[in-house]
């Protein structure tokens, strides 16, 4: 199977990606550069002299309390403003729940949906947020700031894949839910670089002003998505479970058209299936009591927790976030810290470049599983180098140290870092998804909370110790993906929930509905008629086989 085709998995003749289809998910993903350069840029900003010397953190008592305060609060908002996704992606339209946490970071609100004043008053606090960072004269407003930054940035990363993965087809959903992955890290090399740049403007800038160009910058990728968001489809999910069917009809013939199906079998056959579920799925509460209390939901919760939770013991945001003060422990000076840390980040985007070609061919939990495992390996060995050479003139041993922060990202962008946003949205339901795949994101946040709110003391104090933190969790959530985690490859969302003990909520079976030939008129009746939307169809003789 080639990367922008698949054979007849789905019951139909080979199918090719549109350029439309990937015009749409290329530009949606400015999203992910948003949460990308959102979420790094406060690392290059960190080893700046100029922040430090502007804040007193070379002087003040509580620096590291501050330093680890910087990224705390902002996986802070990441939690909490993730969790109340769901209100806009469900009430707005995957769209627009995108433009509303776009407008948090770009300071305006963009006329993709009708909002009362309260909507609006909070995409302006979150502009006042992004204004206040860049002209912070003290360090409490600068940390007061940085929660709404972080809301603002993790309910896009939750808001941009919930919308992929209802628009792209499954059988190349793995490879183009990828490019959130990608995107994303460009946005975190993005803020890499520039970082690194403005270490060395010297005779432009002064201490006043320097360190505040990334975070001024910071808006102009949201606002390159707004401009262009008015011209995105709706989730055409998301419109037949809001009663807009032929709007969603329309759309699903746009996304699948393709020469060689002059018929538009595949997409009336995904409109028949979407419909029916959708029919039954409606009727279901979408309570967060209502989850707690179903045990295949439940389990849903469980795995969604796990997947991000064990991901993150691979410890790879405190090596991001952290890398020039894991570099400063490794022996080498402010400009090598911080170019190390941009290489690291474009090393990253040839890896998760890699990994779109590998998502559609192997079985999700397993290469999760494979993949933080891996990462395990590469921390015991760092553990080991930094256990015996910190400190040392052995630069070969602090070489290879610096060597396995790069190899990490083998593992973890090969195996990880699109997956988890990919499996995310595929387990849940879709009047539920918004809800999973944000509490999914969420988790990513907490987590992270633990792990970037204790990793500078912890380094400090007790050095390499702090990798078993990670490795003894993370080994043991790999054997957990593996053994007890369902593989979602290539299935229509639609039909996960028989991997879930939910069959019967199953209404049917793209196998089933595969080279339907629908008359036109029936055609356009589908989610008209009856409770689930059926229509009279002819199928050909095969489809018994």
């Amino acid at each position: 199977m080639g990367l922008f085709s698949a054979s007849g998995d789905f019951g139909v003749a080979k199918k090719k990606l549109n350029a439309y289809n990937l015009w749409i998910m290329l530009f949606v993903s400015l999203g992910s550069v948003t949460y990308g350069y959102t979420a790094n840029v406060i690392s290059a900003t960190l080893a700046q002299p100029t922040f430090s010397a502007y804040f007193e953190l070379d002087t003040r008592p509580n620096a590291l309390a501050i330093l680890s305060a910087t990224n705390g609060i902002f996986q802070t908002g990441g939690v909490i403003g993730t969790l109340m996704l769901p209100i806009f992606s469900d009430k707005f339209g995957r769209r627009g729940g995108i433009a509303t946490v776009s407008s948090f970071h770009a300071a305006q609100v963009y006329p993709l949906f009708d909002a009362d004043d309260k909507q609006r008053q909070s995409a302006l606090l979150c502009l006042i947020s992004g204004a206040v960072l860049a002209g912070s004269t003290n360090i409490a407003v600068f940390l007061v700031f940085r929660f709404f930054a972080g809301a603002g940035a993790f309910m896009i990363l939750a808001a941009v894949p919930i919308w992929m993965s209802e628009v792209v087809p499954p059988y190349l959903r793995g490879a183009l839910v990828q490019l959130h992955a990608i995107t994303l890290v460009i946005g975190y090399m993005c803020a890499s670089w520039l970082g690194y740049g403005i270490y060395f403007w010297k005779d432009g800038g002064n201490i006043n002003h320097t360190w505040r160009v990334p975070f001024a910058i910071q808006c102009f990728w949201p606002l390159c998505l707004l401009c262009g968001l008015w011209w995105i489809p709706e989730s055409p999910r998301w419109l037949i479970w809001k009663g807009r069917s032929e709007e969603a009809r329309k759309i699903l013939m746009h996304l699948h058209d393709d020469p060689s199906d002059s018929e538009h079998a595949f997409a009336r056959a995904e409109f028949e299936q979407i419909s029916k579920q959708i029919a039954i799925d409606s009727t279901r509460p979408t309570s967060w009591l209502h989850i707690m209390k179903t045990g295949p939901l439940r389990k849903r919760v469980w795995i969604s927790l796990g997947t991000t939770g064990f991901i993150q013991c691979s410890g790879i945001l405190v090596i991001n976030n952290y890398g020039p003060f894991l570099y400063a422990g490794l022996g080498f000076d402010t400009p090598t810290q911080l170019v190390y840390g941009a290489a690291w980040l474009t090393f990253a985007l040839g890896m998760n470049s890699i990994a779109l070609f590998l998502n559609d061919h192997y079985p999700r939990n397993k290469l999760m599983a494979i993949g933080v495992f891996g990462c395990m390996v590469v921390l015991s060995v760092e553990a080991a180098i930094t256990a015996n050479f910190t400190g040392s003139s052995n630069y070969d041993a602090l070489r290879a140290g610096v060597a396995m922060l790069f190899l990490i990202e083998i593992p973890y962008d090969f195996c990880l870092n699109g997956m988890q946003f990919i499996y995310l949205s595929e387990i849940w339901p879709m009047h539920l998804r918004a809800k999973g795949t944000s509490l999914g994101v969420a988790m990513i946040s907490f987590m992270n909370i633990v792990w970037l709110q204790s990793a500078p003391t912890a380094l400090t104090n007790i050095g390499w110790y702090y990798y078993l933190v990670f490795i003894i969790p993370g080994t043991c959530g790999a054997i957990t993906m593996w053994t007890m985690f369902p593989d979602t490859l290539g299935k229509p969302l639609e039909e996960t929930a028989r991997l879930f003990g939910d069959a019967d909520e199953v209404a049917s079976y793209m196998q089933e509905i595969e080279n339907i030939h629908v008359h036109e008129h029936d055609f356009d009746k589908i989610g008209e008629k009856g409770g689930h939307g059926t229509v009279e169809i002819e199928r050909s003789a095969h489809d018994k086989v």
